[in-house]
């Protein structure tokens, strides 16, 4: 698993917005939310998955370099986190959540403009710190006495799919603490309080040589996917709209996957 950072990130997203404004025609995305000055002065909020910083904050440069004047606003948290602030009122335009659950349970309280859309997938992989002091080398080993192991608490997608995982494959792990975003897990590890963390396999591919990504064949029985909605209370939907097309159409399609992401 190699590392996606920051700047390759950016690269990627000037070239896709390269490569289409030498195509002579806009992109639908593009389309829908105007060109040129037509964005000047227009900020969009988007509320996304922790999971997701890497690829969005690629996709708000592309966006923006598309849109002169456009300011694109990210807030990276836990999913459920996110939610709950959008339930109690926090002004935002996008959503994209790092599973389905907590999605509809956003849908549920009116607060989704139409139907959400898939656009990526996930699954866990094993973080540990890079010399790997437990000698972890599957999933079955996080269960072994002493091991400190960390986790997503269970409201969270990727606590969820941690529980999950768990139940398919017989394994009852006994975690020194359940964290509220997968970036936290991860942070455990890193930091060296964890002799390993489930985290997407996105986060190891991210984290670099700052961790050592252990892969294990029961993640493929629970694959996350991810959805994206415009939000009802977005004060420029039309916007929101092309933000949401950009991200499930090829040109984000091929950031989320130069990121590590599966197709939804």
């Amino acid at each position: 698993m190699r590392r996606t950072g920051k700047t390759a990130g950016l690269a990627v997203a000037l070239s896709v917005a390269a490569s289409l404004a030498g195509c002579g025609q806009s992109p639908a995305w593009q389309d829908s939310a105007g060109q040129g000055s037509a964005g000047a002065g227009r900020t969009l909020t988007v509320f996304a998955a922790a999971s997701l910083k890497a690829p969005f904050t690629a996709l708000a440069a592309t966006f923006e370099e598309a849109q002169p004047g456009t300011t694109v606003r990210l807030s990276f948290a836990g999913s459920s986190d996110l939610a709950t602030q959008l339930g109690q009122g926090a002004p935002a335009d996008v959503f994209a959540s790092a599973d389905a659950n907590t999605m509809a349970k956003l849908s549920n309280t009116g607060l989704v403009e139409g139907s959400p859309r898939d656009f990526a997938s996930n699954v866990l992989a094993i973080a540990a710190p890079p010399s790997n002091p437990a000698g972890i080398r599957g999933l079955t080993d996080l269960a072994r006495p002493g091991v400190k192991v960390v986790i997503c608490a269970p409201q969270v997608p990727c606590g969820a799919a941690t529980k999950a995982v768990e139940k398919a494959a017989g394994v009852t792990l006994k975690p020194v603490s359940e964290e509220s975003s997968v970036t936290d897990v991860l942070g455990k590890v890193t930091s060296g309080e964890a002799d390993a963390g489930l985290v997407y396999a996105t986060d190891v591919r991210a984290a670099g040589d700052k961790v050592t990504g252990i892969a294990f064949a029961e993640s493929a029985r629970t694959v996350n996917t991810y959805p994206i909605a415009v939000l009802r209370s977005s004060k420029d939907k039309d916007l929101a709209a092309a933000f949401t097309a950009l991200v499930t159409g090829p040109g984000g399609r091929k950031i989320l996957s130069d990121a590590g992401f599966g197709t939804p």
